[in-house]
């Protein structure tokens, strides 16, 4: 016997499209007491984007938090960073950024 496959939309977050807002199962809706480890599709049917009030219909799955953004197609293009979580790609841009400060500011030692 093979065994049921595993459910992998329990932890995917829906984005509105109209406003930004994400729903993430983990943490629920407070503001209209939607409890956390709720998925996206067993919400109720009249239940609104609690920032804008669009229904359920304006959310887009963005997928589970910590996977790398974009289409799944693209992920393997670039020089890797296609693969990047987004708290990592933050990383290595701000870190950049901050490694280009410290030699701009290290060309005043060079009286």
């Amino acid at each position: 016997m093979s065994e049921p496959a595993a459910d992998t939309t329990v932890l995917d977050r829906y984005e509105c499209r109209a406003c930004g807002y994400i729903y993430e199962p983990q943490k629920g809706d407070d503001r209209r007491d939607i409890a956390s480890g709720v998925p996206f599709a067993e919400l109720p049917v009249n239940w609104r984007c609690p920032v804008c009030s669009a229904n359920k219909k304006a959310f887009a799955n963005v997928g589970p938090a910590g996977t790398a953004s974009g289409f799944k197609e693209n992920l393997g293009y670039g020089l890797g960073v296609n693969t990047l979580t987004p708290g990592q790609k933050n990383i290595l841009i701000f870190g950049a950024l901050a490694l280009g400060f410290l030699f701009f500011i290290s060309l005043y030692g060079l009286h």
